[in-house]
């Protein structure tokens, strides 16, 4: 799923570099509300892109690793009802 995310984004950048470029290398000769149009859009699509990117999916578990701290682990293990980390191991 990671590279799908991730062609995705370079696919919508692309499409944001070839809109400002277009806007201002071609389109302005005959329409400047068209360019400005052109590069509003493009402005509103790197953020779009970067959500894109880092939304997480339902097969991604991140919510199960581990914290690094072994009492916050232990603190989200008993509310989950899940065994202690450090008596399993």
């Amino acid at each position: 799923m990671y590279a799908r995310r991730r062609r995705v984004y370079f696919w919508m950048m692309g499409l944001c570099l070839v809109l400002f470029v277009g806007a201002w290398a071609v389109v302005r000769l005959w329409s400047m509300p068209v360019a400005i149009g052109m590069c509003v859009v493009a402005m509103l699509i790197p953020p779009v892109a970067a959500m894109v990117a880092n939304r997480r999916g339902p097969e991604d578990r991140w919510w199960d690793d581990p914290s690094g701290d072994p009492q916050s682990d232990a603190w989200w293990d008993e509310l989950d009802g899940k065994k202690r980390r450090d008596q399993d191991q």
